[in-house]
């Protein structure tokens, strides 16, 4: 995106009206040269990182004529010009380098963590899809502190009922029988918005049924299957406690600063529970 700018705005200086670059003298068209690569550098390295090198103002001799030790400051001030523009360039193909190369390690480590979860713990065989539960009462309120939250009862969704189902058995301690309703749910609806929340709520109830092996991999095939789902974000604060319970600290605060990077603009109530998930994990 840096570099896209960059060009942009250099294509622009050299797109100028052929009338009013004839129009410039040598030392205005420098000059001009010279703010635009500064506008440049702020737009890019906001931090300062690259100074120009820009030598001192050519002294004009009389009629307007340059001199020769101006004629030899503009052409060192060019110089300086071509050189941090090279400068510009090189730390911009450096910086998408490195955004590549994260972006390897975080897939690596998708990758890794699916291979160590089957080891500790195989998957379980899916449930017999039952039939659909007949519509539900309207939904009590909320008994348990979570950031998960029950759906509205006043839809007549199919899918936002079958994931209230699921919330209540979860909310009833109801742990196994919830885990089996929520994977049906989300078998029989695998394109309503409410997958996210039932996959979600499906991996929580296998990490309170004390199964943190099978809640990580639910989770994390939430959130690498819908990252734009509504509880992608809390996938990956549960997967980093999944992970924990496992004594997976380093794999856990990998997955919480994927979160914090991915979702900057995540749920009040998953914010509030991520310090202390950090805290457990010992992250630095």
């Amino acid at each position: 995106m840096r570099f896209h700018l960059l060009g942009l705005i250099l294509m622009a200086s050299v797109a100028a009206p052929a009338a009013a670059q004839r129009s410039e003298t040598v030392e205005q068209r420098v000059n001009r040269l010279e703010s635009q690569l500064r506008a440049v550098q702020r737009r890019v390295f906001p931090n300062g990182n690259v100074e120009p090198e820009i030598g001192e103002q050519p002294v004009v001799g009389p009629g307007g004529n340059l001199s020769g030790d101006a004629i030899a400051s503009l052409a060192g001030r060019v110089d300086a010009i071509e050189a941090q523009l090279r400068a510009l360039t090189g730390q911009v193909e450096e910086s998408g380098f490195r955004t590549r190369q994260l972006e390897q390690q975080l897939g690596q480590l998708r990758t890794d963590l699916t291979a160590r979860l089957d080891r500790l713990e195989p998957p379980p065989p899916p449930p017999e899809i039952r039939a659909e539960p007949p519509p539900p009462e309207p939904t009590p309120a909320v008994t348990r502190t979570s950031s998960s939250s029950v759906a509205p009862a006043a839809s007549n969704d199919g899918a936002e009922e079958a994931y209230n189902a699921g919330f209540r058995l979860w909310d009833a301690r109801r742990y196994e029988e919830a885990q089996a309703a929520l994977e049906a749910a989300a078998v029989r609806y695998p394109g309503s918005r409410w997958t996210s929340w039932m996959r979600n709520l499906q991996g929580r109830a296998y990490l309170d049924d004390n199964k943190p092996a099978t809640a990580a991999r639910i989770l994390l095939a939430n959130y690498q299957d819908n990252p734009e789902g509504e509880r992608a974000a809390d996938s990956l604060l549960y997967l980093g406690q999944s992970l924990t319970r496992l004594n997976r600290r380093t794999e856990a605060c990998r997955v919480y600063d994927e979160l914090a990077r991915v979702y900057p603009n995540m749920r009040a109530a998953v914010r509030s529970e991520l310090p202390a998930a950090r805290r457990a994990a010992r992250c630095t």
